[in-house]
């Protein structure tokens, strides 16, 4: 089981590492067999395209081609179903974010509840939920308006 646990973080790193590169590609593709949903399990995107669509839509890329952020991602607790067949995990984020206006700061924490399966061997997402909690100045962040306050 350690090797399907290294796995899941694995992958929870890569995401974080993808979107801070700004590379939503990277993102969509870690989704191409799952889905992002809201924390009651409605779907925002589903499958790789639909997923860059969504980053792209809705997060900022400064000169650097990047967001200027750093996913920190935390506690994560994984249960494997015991047939090896799926996972869930739970886990904490914390972005940070530093631009010209904008000294660095935490800017958004919460709670992501990620499920797993395996495809040929290999784990890949197939469904993350958000749920933002704190709040910050999500203003050189998010494309999107709604999204700015609690």
């Amino acid at each position: 089981m350690s090797e399907v646990r290294d796995a899941i973080e694995n992958l929870l790193y890569r995401y974080a590492e993808a979107i801070d590169a700004g590379d939503f590609d990277a993102v969509g593709a870690l989704f191409a067999n799952g889905t992002i949903a809201l924390d009651d399990g409605t779907p925002i995107a589903t499958g790789a395209e639909a997923v860059t669509a969504l980053y792209t839509a809705t997060t900022r890329r400064y000169d650097d081609g990047t967001p200027r952020t750093q996913h920190v991602t935390t506690n994560a607790r994984i249960d494997v179903a015991e047939d090896g067949t799926s996972a869930v995990c739970r886990s904490r984020f914390t972005v940070f974010q530093q631009t010209e206006q904008l000294p660095l700061q935490p800017i958004i924490a919460g709670h992501y509840t990620d499920t797993f399966a395996p495809i040929d061997g290999q784990w890949h997402f197939t469904e993350r939920r958000m749920r933002p909690t704190l709040y910050g100045d999500l203003s050189q962040h998010l494309l999107i308006e709604d999204m700015q306050t609690p």
